[in-house]
């Protein structure tokens, strides 16, 4: 079943801006628009600060019962898509599931750029209420590089007149000027920045420097012949390079059931768990590059996770890569072999002592690790002995299979729930009520302890 992408819309649109990418990625990802406060069929009364907008969003994935989603944010609606994206990964949102996100020239969590006449005019169409048909048709045309095909045209001249002036106001004087900078850490999430080459604003160089930064994990890309109403210009490149994303990035990983998922999702677990089982379970990237090994030392030691932990080649967990960044960071279990040198020359030197057998093949290094393991096996090169090299391999076997049993989708397969034990807050469980000299509340006062 696809994942769903939930899509949140540009200042004077709506939903529908995403009724094109919808059908053409029909079967890659399912698109499920949502109309933000003075949009669409929204009403402004809910609230248009980016505090409420991401709360209706919030709230709109919680009802749906997604269980693997995603985020589509267009030009506001990046904005509000970056906040909820960043309360998911840290868990303080209640939501879990989020795969990746995508942004459409999206306005960055810091205050957007935008000309103060020009941010002056659009403030006065609303000024006597409802903006005009001139009004649309100029707002339309400034912000498309050519004129787009009638029934489009229409539909986003329609949007910018049903716009509730209010909300319309409300985002130019002070939700785009909102400063979630400092609020919303980087998020590690996948993220695909995408640009308008003819966007003004918010364009390729304003992606580059205000959004990109924010996503570690994210690319970016140029669309040409589009300026800033991307979803209405060109849905064919649009889509494809979601679709492109989706697949390389994302489709590969594990996908964690959605019982567990609702259950990481659920008042049981406290957020800052839910946080770090979030994180876990984003995809990992197939491109990036080693932060603590080489090149040549990665790909060994992911022969040697292939052999100690086999996954299923459709859908696995890149643990070699997680023990490569774990290296990175300096952290460990704070227990190290004795004879061994610090983590990374060990990793380093066992890696090297096993480069040429783990380049035959996997059957091949398989043998040879059984005969490590036994202590029987001295490398050719290298400062290891036979006992040394059987000390790091153990070790790193142990790392290997706990990033493993980290993933939520393991904890689901070995049915492990021990995450959920209680939630935040005052925990009314066993051994808080026990004790001596109280009482179970069906006990009867006269019985002596």
């Amino acid at each position: 079943m696809p994942a769903t992408l939930f899509c949140l819309h540009a200042l004077g649109s709506s939903s529908e801006e995403f009724a094109l990418l919808r059908s053409r990625l029909a079967g890659t990802v399912d698109l499920v628009g949502i109309d933000l406060p003075g949009s669409g069929s929204s009403p402004a009364a809910s609230g248009t600060t980016v505090e409420e907008m991401a709360q209706l969003v919030e709230r709109a994935i919680g009802r749906s019962g997604a269980t693997e989603w995603g985020l589509i944010g267009h030009s506001m609606g990046g904005k509000v898509a970056s906040v909820v994206a960043g309360r998911t990964i840290d868990g303080s949102n209640g939501l879990f599931g989020l795969r990746a996100v995508v942004l459409l020239a999206a306005s960055p969590l810091s205050p957007e750029p935008m000309a103060e006449e020009r941010r002056a005019d659009m403030i006065g169409w609303a000024a006597d209420g409802a903006i005009g048909p001139d009004e649309a048709e100029t707002f339309v045309a400034a912000n498309t590089d050519a004129t787009l095909p009638p029934e489009s045209h229409a539909m986003a001249v329609h949007d910018v007149q049903r716009a509730d002036p209010h909300a319309w106001t409300d985002w130019l004087e002070r939700g785009s000027r909102e400063d979630w900078s400092t609020t919303i850490a980087p998020n590690p999430a996948p993220a695909l920045v995408l640009a308008g080459a003819e966007d003004g604003d918010l364009g390729p160089d304003a992606q580059r420097t205000l959004n990109l930064p924010h996503w570690p994990n994210g690319e970016f890309d140029v669309v040409p012949g589009a300026a800033h109403l991307l979803p209405w210009e060109q849905p064919d490149a649009v889509a494809e390079r979601i679709r492109s994303f989706w697949e390389r990035r994302v489709a590969p990983s594990p996908v964690v059931p959605a019982a567990t998922a609702r259950v990481i999702a659920s008042p049981r677990v406290s957020a800052r768990t839910r946080g770090l089982l979030a994180a876990r379970a984003l995809p990992d990237d197939p491109d990036a590059a080693p932060r603590a090994l080489d090149a040549d030392q990665l790909t060994t030691l992911r022969a040697v996770a292939r052999v100690v932990v086999p996954q299923p080649d459709a859908h696995h967990v890149d643990l070699a890569l997680r023990v490569d960044a774990q290296l990175a960071a300096g952290q460990g279990d704070g227990w190290r072999p004795d004879g061994l040198p610090a983590d990374l020359d060990a990793y380093r030197a066992g890696l090297d002592a096993l480069r040429d057998d783990a380049a035959v093949s996997d059957d091949h290094l398989s043998t040879v690790l059984d005969a490590v393991t036994a202590g029987e096996h001295t490398p050719a090169t290298g400062p290891f002995d036979a006992e040394q090299l059987r000390a790091w391999a153990e070790d790193a076997g142990v790392d290997l299979v706990k990033q493993w049993v980290a993933h939520p989708a393991t904890m689901a397969a070995i049915d492990y729930d021990g995450f959920a034990n209680g939630g935040d807050g005052v925990r009314k469980q066993g051994f808080q009520l026990l004790g001596a000299g109280q009482r179970e509340a069906w006990e009867p006062t006269g019985v002596a302890r």
